[in-house]
């Protein structure tokens, strides 16, 4: 490996979005500095299954429940 060539692998402190803090190690930032997240597992609803819509886009739903409508969906 070259050296010098590597970005510094130091640690910092992680704001989740209900305010609890907890350190990590990263190669963001400078030691000691604080990243406060906007989406974090605690809201994000990939992770909480929040209310999620399903958008029909030019019928495609509706023709994928018409067409499977006999199999009991």
């Amino acid at each position: 490996m070259k050296a010098e060539i590597h970005p510094e692998y130091h640690t910092i402190n992680v704001k989740m979005t209900d305010g609890t803090v907890f350190q990590t190690k990263s190669t963001w930032g400078k030691e000691g500095d604080t990243l406060s997240l906007d989406i974090d597992p605690l809201a994000h609803p990939a992770w909480t299954g929040g209310n999620t819509r399903l958008l029909d886009q030019g019928g495609r739903v509706s023709k994928f429940k018409k067409k499977y409508e006999g199999l009991g969906f």
